[in-house]
């Protein structure tokens, strides 16, 4: 009897977030946490639900102005060295959205392992901006090359990190953070006092950040004064940006 051929595992998006736009003037990419190394394949409800309510935030903001926003469904849980299974997952997803939207602007929003995959995946034509929540990057080592900067010039890119992180050290983001901003003035980087790795101490003010950022990024908005802020100061001050509590709140006085 002949063996049966291992079927070839593909990347997929899932269901518009909110109602899907019959005319898509953005689109909001959500890349999941990940694992650093594993093969098995991802569960889809578990590796959505730690980027499904930013999903719904930002559906819900960009509503009016025509953002379709998806979870970005991997292939494999894990990074995998070399491989870079979730960069490569996430830069396909960038092809997909441009294969059915059209010649608009893209943004990579990724937590986690998902934060890595969106700054590494960042240099894709479509993609405008990026939003790292917490991001997972590997420990710096003499004999293996730093995380790559390059890709990020260009792009607007917004680095969240909890200062209590015990599972991805918040140093880590901002010496990443600091590289990419000799090339690229369009880095801004917030961190939450006292918060870990899952953000949830100061969740609304995260997702108000997060909401902010996008919006501008992605439509034009006026960015907030602590955004504007961040972006223009000179390291290190706009890379260890305070995100002040009840910022949420601010931002609806607007």
């Amino acid at each position: 009897m002949a063996q049966q051929a291992t079927p070839v595992r593909t990347a997929r998006l899932g269901r518009a977030l909110g109602a899907e736009p019959t005319t898509v003037s953005g689109v909001l990419l959500l890349l999941p946490n990940g694992e650093e190394a594993s093969a098995r394949r991802p569960s889809p409800m578990r590796a959505a639900g730690s980027v499904r309510g930013l999903g719904r935030r930002l559906a819900r903001a960009g509503r009016d102005q025509h953002l379709a926003t998806h979870v970005v469904h991997y292939r494999y849980r894990g990074w995998n060295g070399d491989e870079a299974h979730l960069a490569h997952d996430a830069a396909w997803a960038a092809d997909e959205a441009v294969r059915r939207y059209g010649d608009v602007p893209v943004c990579l929003a990724g937590l986690g392992m998902g934060g890595r995959a969106a700054l590494r995946a960042a240099g894709h034509e479509a993609v405008n901006s990026v939003v790292a929540l917490a991001p997972w990057l590997p420990e710096e080592d003499g004999a293996a090359p730093p995380e790559p900067v390059k890709q990020l010039a260009g792009r607007r890119v917004l680095i969240v990190h909890g200062t209590n992180d015990a599972r991805t050290d918040p140093e880590l983001s901002f010496r990443l953070a600091a590289r990419a901003k000799k090339a690229n003035r369009e880095v801004c980087r917030f961190e939450v006092h006292a918060d870990g790795h899952g953000l949830s101490q100061y969740r609304e003010e995260v997702l108000a950040l997060a909401e902010d950022f996008v919006m501008g990024a992605l439509f034009g908005r006026a960015f907030s004064r602590p955004v504007q802020d961040a972006l223009a100061a000179p390291p290190p001050l706009g890379l260890r940006m305070p995100l002040a509590a009840g910022f949420g709140t601010s931002l609806r006085r607007r």
